[in-house]
């Protein structure tokens, strides 16, 4: 195998045979993140033009058996509603072309109910609140067309104030700054046109800084590279304008792989316009293709009324 030779068919068979394996004690651990495997899975075999080996009738059915009265997804089969599940299943569901199936209004009202008097989002009914609710919030309504149904200028308001004075965002006003929680405060910037917000200079320098001396990116000063943090970083990047023998993607050379950073190193590589990947969205996290699909219809809808 050349350096730098990306084994696509090895990623795909692994990302398929983890689907198959449910009673595995890795599996079992965690069951509560499947609707999240679901979409780190299939998106990474899009990116890859293999999402046509999996049951795309099957995979509804079960994200559909996800969901709750409330609107909102659970992360697996009898498991309770949250946030980042039901973010998830509506990706799940736009990859499969099969948003149509849902009850907009129905998810759009459990997302809508999320939101804090300061425009914060709480994760669930239990009440956490993390700039990462408010990505998911936004990036959801905006897939199903409901932005309206909450308070947008508060939310951005509530994402503006967890910016720190080195440029970057953290999970609450005051948190450490970390890419992860920057490419969720930047994306829902970018997805309500709230980039204005941003210091794209100071930013761009602490994110261009995450990089390490073995070419890899960390997630905040002095810690480890991660490939998860080659779409943390880069897609951050991105939306400012500051441009094996299994299969798999670990986190660092030699440790284990897992579907996480599988998905979050093709998107990196999908970022870096890698030969043979397809152009993945930096503020939706999904393909262009499904991306501009979803919107496009919007338009084709509206234009005939």
């Amino acid at each position: 195998m050349e350096a730098g030779e990306l084994e696509a068919e090895k990623h795909a068979r692994y990302i398929l045979s983890v689907e198959k394996r449910k009673d595995d004690l890795e599996s079992i651990v965690i069951e509560h993140l499947r609707m999240n495997g679901a979409y780190w899975g299939l998106t990474t075999l899009d990116l890859l033009h293999q999402l046509g080996a999996v049951d795309r009738n099957e995979v509804v059915s079960w994200v559909l058996k996800c969901q709750h009265e409330s609107g909102g997804f659970g992360g697996n089969v009898g498991h309770d509603a949250h946030i980042l599940y039901t973010l998830s299943a509506v990706q799940v569901l736009a990859l499969l072309d099969n948003l149509d199936i849902l009850d907009a209004d129905k998810v759009s009202s459990y997302v809508t109910g999320l939101q804090n008097e300061d425009g914060s989002f709480s994760g669930d009914e239990w009440g956490e609140i993390d700039t990462r609710f408010s990505y998911c919030a936004i990036c959801c309504l905006s897939l199903l067309h409901r932005m309206d149904k909450i308070n947008v200028a508060k939310a951005v308001s509530y994402v503006v104030s967890c910016k720190n004075l080195d440029g970057g965002f953290g999970c609450v006003p005051g948190a450490e700054s970390h890419a992860g929680q920057i490419f969720c405060c930047v994306g829902a910037l970018a997805i309500t046109g709230s980039l204005h917000h941003v210091d794209k200079d100071l930013l761009g320098w602490w994110l261009c800084e995450r990089q390490v001396k073995s070419g890899g990116l960390n997630g905040r000063p002095e810690k480890l590279p991660d490939v998860c943090y080659s779409w943390w970083v880069l897609s951050s990047l991105i939306m400012i304008d500051r441009d094996k023998e299994k299969g798999g993607i670990s986190d660092r050379p030699d440790d284990a792989v897992d579907v996480f950073h599988t998905y979050f190193g093709v998107a990196g590589l999908s970022l870096l316009e890698y030969p043979g990947v397809k152009p993945i969205d930096p503020a939706y996290a999904l393909p262009v293709e499904t991306v501009n699909g979803i919107f496009l219809e919007k338009r084709r809808v509206a234009s005939s009324q």
